[in-house]
């Protein structure tokens, strides 16, 4: 580990740690399948014990704005980030900066990676929308680039948090549902972070102790459209019907629809569904790409960020369906 402070870790620190010649890392930095798979477990070990990031601007450029800005998401189909990043590229676009889109999947060490490269381009910002690892942040802590995460609101962010709280979405729901009469729920919920914290804001307000029923569905991560079909016939198959389905996304929440109606049920009438994201919409999210941007430009422009914490809200938009 690199321990001289105000010193970055360089490719000397690799090779030595590593126990390699630097041309061997430089070989691994710019193509690792040339290097043997044992060797490259070594160099990504001594990669990560000494925090280097490799610089893969020209030497030029090091020194300058690279204008450019990563933004990584987990996935994109059936996403519930599509608005809001989609407004980001515009705009971000617009501003004559390049935008690198990244899709981390679910695995840490995929997110780990895209930062990595991100960071070794000199990116002026990261966009970021999924969990932070301890890996995480070591590496966005020693970097220049603004780190803005969207969707959530942590409590203790690295730079800079864009978003909502979650568990405060999930108790509202429950009290839209419980002003609207509904008495026996049925919750889906994906096994992301997010949707857990809406799923437990919803049961800390669901009033258990007063003997309404209240019966579960889980679902991996991204919820998609195609899952209604199971998640309905497991519903059917419980002992008292719901009266409403509450959905941890608006392509499931559609999903559930179809299936209900397609089985001769009349929503909201039979039974009635929520969902999550507004995806009928591309405006609602639009302010967390703004404040990002915003943060961005002060960012680049040498300004003090004066808060850690944006907080866009959120509101129930009652629909047809329930």
């Amino acid at each position: 580990m690199n321990d001289v402070p105000g010193r970055s870790p360089t490719l000397d620190d690799v090779a030595a740690h590593a126990g390699v010649s630097t041309a061997t890392v430089s070989r691994f930095v710019n193509n690792p399948s040339v290097v043997a798979p044992a060797t490259a477990d070594r160099i990504r070990a001594a990669i990560a014990a000494t925090g280097y990031i490799p610089n893969l601007l020209a030497g030029g450029l090091a020194s300058s704005k690279s204008k450019m800005v990563a933004v990584l998401i987990p996935y994109l189909t059936d996403s519930i980030f599509n608005d809001t990043i989609q407004s980001m590229v515009e705009e971000l676009s617009g501003a004559s900066t390049t935008v690198m889109l990244g899709l981390t999947g679910v695995s840490a060490r995929r997110t780990e990676d895209l930062i990595r490269a991100a960071l070794s381009r000199r990116v002026d910002a990261i966009i970021f929308t999924g969990p932070v690892t301890p890996e995480v942040e070591a590496m966005v802590r020693r970097s220049p680039a603004l780190f803005i995460e969207v969707w959530d609101l942590p409590k203790e962010p690295i730079g800079l948090a864009v978003g909502f709280s979650h568990e405060a979405a999930g108790r509202d729901v429950a009290r839209f549902l419980m002003s609207r009469g509904y008495r026996r729920p049925h919750l889906v919920t994906a096994s992301g972070t997010r949707a857990q914290m809406r799923r437990d804001g919803f049961l800390a307000e669901w009033p258990a102790a007063e003997g309404i029923a209240l019966t579960e569905s889980s679902v991996e991560v991204p919820s998609r459209f195609g899952h209604a079909r199971r998640i309905f016939a497991e519903i059917r198959r419980l002992p008292d019907m719901p009266d409403v389905v509450v959905c941890g996304s608006d392509y499931l929440a559609q999903g559930i629809i179809v299936e209900a109606m397609a089985a001769g049920l009349r929503v909201p009438e039979d039974i009635a569904v929520v969902g999550f994201g507004n995806s009928s919409i591309a405006g609602e999210m639009r302010r967390i790409a703004r404040e990002a941007i915003a943060a961005i430009r002060k960012h680049g422009n040498g300004e003090p960020l004066r808060e850690r914490w944006i907080d866009v809200g959120f509101r129930l938009i009652a629909r047809e369906s329930a």
